[in-house]
């Protein structure tokens, strides 16, 4: 199985630490953010992983290089100027063999323990040409319970709110990448389109995610790491 994984962001929200790398190389309890992303595909039955590198792409190459170390088979789709995310998308796909049906598509800044069994057969049921999954929106600040006569009656730290977000991962059928700009991105151009059609379907996981974004996302992220980072993260032996 084949994974197409972004790794080009500049992680502007994080300089210092991304002046010398991009951001799925910053490193969380002393492993790149992009390796506990790729022992997670592995785990979940991809073989071979395409990296959609941009910035700083000399830094992912001289870390992983043919995968081989993870267990994985990893080439690298290079973008000589800015694509977008669903040109960068269209430009890997090229390199995919055409037995390939089924690709999953994934944003490398992103930690989760989410089995890709279920979502793979949430597609295939569904006849979807892509299925996306959601998670939970988790609330940056407490909120407070206020009673009807204005008593509060508790606060709660960064609840689950009922409301569903995209968790930057995808699995993709061929005719997806039909629909995908030479410059620009899938979620402004392909995914509103297969939205309008019935084509695009939603599974919703309350299994562990967390993007990281912010300095804070890397701290409560480091103090989470039994939830995301297995014994077999880093290289097989």
């Amino acid at each position: 199985m084949y994974a197409l994984v972004l790794a080009g962001g500049k992680g502007e929200r994080l300089r210092p630490l991304t002046e010398d790398r991009p951001k799925p190389m910053i490193l969380l309890a002393g492993r790149p953010i992009l390796e506990y992303h790729l022992a997670w595909l592995r785990d979940n039955g991809v073989s071979h992983v395409l990296l959609l590198c941009g910035y700083r792409a000399d830094v992912i190459r001289g870390y992983f290089g043919d995968g081989r170390a993870w267990g994985l088979t990893i080439d690298y789709s290079l973008e000589e100027q800015p694509l977008g995310r669903g040109g960068a998308f269209k430009l890997a796909f090229a390199r995919v063999p055409e037995s390939e049906e089924l690709i999953i598509g994934t944003n490398g800044d992103v930690l989760s323990n989410q089995p890709l069994a279920p979502i793979l057969r949430t597609h295939r049921a569904s006849g979807a040409v892509a299925t996306v999954m959601l998670t939970r929106f988790v609330s940056p600040y407490g909120i407070v319970r206020v009673a009807r006569d204005g008593r509060i009656r508790r606060f709660e730290e960064k609840p689950r709110l009922p409301h569903w977000i995209n968790a930057g991962l995808y699995v993709l059928s061929r005719p997806f990448f039909d629909l995908l700009p030479d410059v620009g991105d899938h979620e402004d151009t392909a995914f509103p389109l297969l939205a309008e059609r019935g084509q695009l379907r939603a599974f919703h996981s309350r299994a562990y995610w967390r993007s990281i974004d912010t300095v804070k996302d890397m701290t409560e992220a480091a103090r989470e790491a039994a939830f995301f980072a297995p014994a077999a993260a880093g290289p097989t032996r």
